[in-house]
C-alpha cells in the first residue's frame, strides 16, 4: 500500500475555476460533522465545551458533532423535561470523541461503524450501547464528472483520498476487495474532509471515499459523480458509545438509558419531518438547505434504531478482521467484548431494513 503525505504541492495546470471552487467549498465542509479525524477545538481530549440543558444534581457529559445529537434532540423537543443535566462537548469526528470517552471526560457520544474498531484495537475503555441502521447511498466513492473512471476496478494505480479510521476507510477497503483489489493496488491519501475536498476539486486525487453530508455537498457543488455507493457493501450501522465507568453508576446508567430513548424518538421525528430537520441542520452547519435535504433523504433520515444483537457484532467483527488483515490496526480482537446490550429492550434486529423516502438522490 502506498500512502501519500498530506500537504503535497498543487498539480501544475489546475484550472482557475477549480481553485476558486475549492476555496468556496472548504469553509463549508469544515463546519460539518465527521466520522474520522482530528478534533476542531481545545478542551478535554479535543472537545469544545458547549451548551448545558436540563436540571438536577446529576450531569451527563455528552460528546457530539456539529449538527449532531444536540441539534436533533433540540429540534424534536426531546431536551424538554430533563431531570438531569446534559453538558455538551463538540468534536469534529469520532476518533477524538472516543478518546474523550476513554479518558472519562465524556460519558456517551455518537460515532460511525469504524471508530469503535480503532478505539477497541487500542484497548480503549469503551462500550457500544446503542445502534442504528441507515441506508448507505451516502457512503460513496466519488470521482469528478470529467473522470474516465467508470468502475471501481479501474482505480488500480490511482490515488484516493480518505479519512484514516473513518467509516469511509472501511467502505474503501470493502469496495476495493469487491473489485478484486487491495490497498496495495492504490495510493491512499489520508486526508480529513476539508483537505480531501480541496485535493479532489484540484484534481490532486483521482477519487474520494466519503460519507454524507459531504457526499451530497460534493455532488451539488464540486462537480462530483458517484463511482460506487456503500449500499450492500457496508453495514450502515452507527453507534452510541459510553464509558464503562458511567455505566457502572446506577444513577448515571439510568440517565444514559433515558438519553438513548430520547435519541430514538428524535430519529423518528427526523424521518417524519425531513424538511424541518434539513432547515435546522443547514443552519447548524452552514451548508445549503438543498444539500442538507439531499443528505437527509439519502442517509440521515433513514436510520432505524436497532438491537445490538449477534448479527451486529458479527458485522463489526468483519470490519475488525479486514483492518487486521491489512495491518491497519495493531491487533485483532473480539468486538463483542466492547458491546453492552442492556438498552436493547424490544428493538428490532440489527438487519432491519432502514427507512426510505423513495428513489435515492
Amino acid at each position: 500500500m502506498t500512502v501519500a503525505a498530506e500537504g503535497s504541492g498543487q498539480l501544475a495546470g489546475v484550472r482557475g475555476r477549480r481553485l476558486a471552487g475549492a476555496a468556496l467549498l472548504v469553509p463549508l465542509v469544515a463546519l460539518l460533522a465527521a466520522c474520522g479525524g482530528a478534533s476542531r477545538a481545545d478542551g478535554a481530549a479535543g472537545g469544545r465545551g458547549g451548551d448545558v440543558d436540563g436540571k438536577g444534581s446529576l450531569t451527563l457529559n455528552v460528546g457530539d458533532q456539529k449538527g449532531g445529537s444536540e441539534a436533533i434532540l433540540r429540534a424534536a423537543g426531546e431536551l424538554d423535561g430533563l431531570t438531569y443535566r446534559i453538558r455538551w462537548s463538540t468534536f469534529t469526528s469520532g476518533p477524538p470523541l472516543l478518546e474523550a470517552v476513554n479518558a472519562g471526560a465524556v460519558d456517551i457520544g455518537g460515532v460511525g461503524n469504524t471508530p469503535p474498531v480503532f478505539a477497541a484495537a487500542a484497548r480503549s475503555k469503551i462500550k457500544v450501547v446503542a445502534g442504528a441502521h441507515s441506508r448507505a447511498e451516502g457512503d460513496a466513492l466519488l470521482v469528478r464528472k470529467d473522470s474516465p473512471l467508470t468502475r471501481t476496478a479501474q482505480l488500480k494505480g490511482r490515488s484516493i483520498a480518505v479519512a484514516q479510521g473513518s467509516s469511509a476507510h472501511y467502505q474503501l477497503l470493502a469496495q476495493l476487495r469487491k473489485a478484486g483489489l487491495s490497498p496495495k493496488d492504490v495510493t491512499l491519501n489520508y486526508l480529513q474532509p476539508a483537505d480531501a475536498l480541496a485535493a479532489f476539486t484540484l484534481a490532486k486525487v483521482d477519487a474520494w471515499a466519503i460519507w454524507d453530508p459531504y457526499t451530497s455537498q460534493a455532488l451539488d457543488q464540486a462537480g462530483a459523480r458517484v463511482l460506487a455507493t456503500g449500499q450492500g457493501v457496508v453495514n450502515g450501522l452507527s453507534f452510541q458509545v459510553a464509558a464503562p465507568a458511567a455505566l457502572g453508576e446506577a444513577k448515571k446508567a439510568a440517565a444514559l438509558k433515558d438519553y438513548v430513548e430520547r435519541l430514538r424518538r428524535a430519529q423518528d421525528w427526523v424521518y417524519a419531518h425531513p424538511d424541518a430537520w434539513a432547515k435546522v441542520w443547514a443552519r447548524e452547519t452552514g451548508m445549503p438547505q438543498r444539500v442538507a435535504l439531499d443528505a437527509v433523504r439519502r442517509t440521515r433520515g433513514t436510520a432505524v434504531q436497532v438491537a445490538l444483537d449477534k448479527a451486529a457484532v458479527a458485522s463489526e467483527q468483519r470490519i475488525v478482521d479486514a483492518f487486521a488483515r491489512e495491518g491497519l490496526i495493531p491487533r485483532s480482537f473480539d468486538f463483542g467484548e466492547f458491546v453492552d446490550p442492556r438498552f436493547n429492550r424490544d428493538l428490532p434486529p440489527s438487519g432491519t431494513a432502514p427507512r426510505s423516502y423513495g428513489k435515492a438522490h
